[in-house]
């Protein structure tokens, strides 16, 4: 089993400490698609008692980051082309209706809160790692789903948003996209700035379709990579 510890957090209750680390080691390939998670081991690695890691487990289960198999138990969610496929088109949907609303309903200091993300974006690409790309993805995002004022929507946008994190930082692992990234979000900043509902959400779209086409396409690679492996194996 990979090395990772729970980040000790006065703040925190234990079991959301034991539900954040098995989320990022997940997230971080720390804890590989199709790797049974073992209460009693993982409880004994973290030291703690079973019940968190229960807990944790059935979080990560309504995630879709782990997938309960019939006498099997726990195992790390892989992902699937169709995982792929319903998340994106929901959070397509979502997203050009948020763009739709905050071109309406942008103020200027959320058009300048937009610029100071797509900055920072743009600096953590050139340094950061992969975690904090994705973050400042999210963070960009973020600013345009509060420029659109609509609370239900944003609180469906954030159920979906543990989901999206994994697709976000599969794309963002795939370094050639990020030049793309930054351009795509210059683009719909640009858009919203004057107000062009139409192209904004043409924007969005092919965003958010740029995103399931590259993770698609790494999808299909790891998959043949790893079948040339087991053939090799199999000799």
């Amino acid at each position: 089993m990979s090395d990772f510890t729970v980040n000790m957090n006065e703040y925190l209750p234990l079991r959301d400490l034991v539900f954040n680390t098995l989320r990022q080691a997940i997230l971080k390939g720390e804890l590989k698609p199709g790797e049974r998670l073992m209460e009693i081991q993982l409880a004994e690695k973290l030291g703690v008692s079973r019940t968190p890691i229960r807990e944790a487990i059935r979080k990560l289960e309504l995630e879709g980051l782990v997938l309960m198999i019939p006498r099997r138990g726990a195992e790390v969610a892989k992902i699937s082309h169709q995982a792929l496929q319903d998340v994106l088109e929901v959070r397509g949907a979502l997203e050009e209706l948020a763009t739709d609303l905050a071109c309406q309903r942008i103020t200027e200091e959320e058009l300048r809160s937009l610029r100071a993300a797509e900055d920072h974006f743009k600096k953590v690409v050139e340094s950061g790692t992969e975690m904090q790309i994705a973050e400042a993805d999210e963070a960009y995002h973020d600013i345009i789903y509060k420029a659109t004022g609509n609370k239900r929507l944003i609180q469906m946008i954030n159920n979906l948003r543990e989901q999206m994190y994994r697709y976000r930082l599969e794309y963002i692992k795939d370094e050639a996209q990020r030049g793309t990234l930054i351009s795509e979000h210059e683009k719909i900043l640009e858009a919203i700035r004057i107000r062009d509902i139409i192209r904004a959400k043409a924007l969005m779209k092919e965003h958010i379709d740029n995103q399931e086409l590259t993770v698609s396409r790494n999808l299909d690679a790891t998959e043949h990579d790893s079948r040339s492996s087991g053939k090799r194996r199999g000799r």
